[in-house]
């Protein structure tokens, strides 16, 4: 196979990163109306993960599209980070998910054939993980390298997990650790050892399967999963869907090791800059905390944790029982009645 750094390929220097919000809301205000269905359930007038339909009482299908560029050079990680990152937003909905279809943008005639069947292989053994169906996909030939998935799962129309629901007296649990932006701007960078690549890969390639199961037995108000729009980024959408306040604890959030001191040397992708200056009006941060800090906070994650409120009192419970089930998660925030809208980091 033709050894190629695949993050050299892409454009967008490896964070994988989203058109951001602001962007996004003054394409679509022109774009006609939708269809309305009253069987739609979740759709294009919330921020949430997925859309869901309602097929029966007892049946809605979630369905979900996610894609981009490399963020690591291992053509079998980078299909695996892909397929586990777009599966993610079914599993945030509450969803079980049931078939894929490969979306593929590939150099045909000037890369290896051989990097792309690495790159869906790396994929299909994640499905396979998830015991997910592959059931086709579309390829264009592209300069740059792009690949996705679009997964559709299934839920029961009353379990629908959405991100406005989180209620006064909630805890916020995170399952995985931010910093992932940064780390794999740094891969671009060549800053990182092959160990550090090996951590952060993992922890992009780990499923959110586990952190769903165990959810599925509490009384979770809200959920969404850390992604392009960084921690805060997806915290502001559920306070302001939900209409309360939410308060962040910084120093109880998990980050990658040397995330920091790879953000002061410069390694900060564009999607997380954009992301902290799309909360600025939404996030009140303490004075003594620093620039670097406030953008780790917004840092723009490829496949991160789910972002869980749960009732307070079994916030715990519900800590415990993901710990004991290899989930690496942390309680780092409540919901609040004041500040609606609003999110208070101490």
């Amino acid at each position: 196979m033709e050894n190629v750094k695949l993050t050299s390929l892409s454009s967008k220097g490896g964070c994988g990163c989203k058109i951001g919000p602001a962007d996004l809301t003054q394409v679509l205000r022109n774009l006609p109306t939708p269809v309305a269905d009253p069987n739609l359930l979740v759709g294009l007038d919330t921020s949430d993960d997925a859309g869901v339909y309602k097929l029966t009482d007892d049946i809605a299908i979630v369905q979900t599209l996610d894609f981009f560029t490399p963020i690591v050079d291992d053509p079998y990680d980078f299909g695996q980070v892909a397929a586990a990152n777009a599966i993610s937003d079914v599993y945030a909905m509450g969803g079980r998910p049931l078939t894929a279809l490969n979306i593929v943008a590939f150099p045909i005639s000037t890369l290896d054939k051989s990097i792309l069947s690495e790159i869906l292989r790396g994929a299909g053994d994640k499905l396979k993980e998830a015991n997910i169906t592959l059931v086709g996909g579309h390829s264009i030939n592209d300069q740059e390298p792009k690949f996705g998935l679009a997964v559709t799962g299934v839920v029961h129309p009353n379990k629908v997990r959405t991100n406005t629901g989180a209620k006064p007296g909630d805890k916020l649990i995170l399952t995985k650790p931010i910093g992932v932006g940064i780390l794999t701007t740094s891969i671009k960078n060549n800053l990182l050892t092959d160990e550090e690549v090996k951590h952060v890969t993992s922890v992009m390639t780990t499923l959110n399967k586990t952190a769903a199961e165990v959810m599925e037995n509490y009384d979770v108000h809200a959920s969404t999963d850390v992604t392009g729009f960084g921690l805060l980024g997806h915290g502001s959408e559920m306070a302001i869907g939900s209409n309360v306040g939410m308060t962040i604890y910084s120093d109880q959030v998990p980050v990658l090791p040397r995330v920091r001191e790879l953000a002061e040397s410069g390694s900060m992708p564009g999607g997380t800059k954009n992301n902290y200056k799309h909360v600025e009006d939404v996030v009140i941060y303490p004075e003594d905390m620093d620039s670097i800090d406030r953008h780790i906070l917004c840092d723009a994650v490829t496949s991160g944790g789910l972002l869980i409120s749960v009732e307070g009192t079994k916030a715990d419970s519900l800590l415990e029982d993901l710990i004991a089930k290899g989930v690496e998660a942390s309680i780092i925030g409540d919901i609040t009645e004041e500040n609606k809208g609003k999110i208070i980091v101490r």
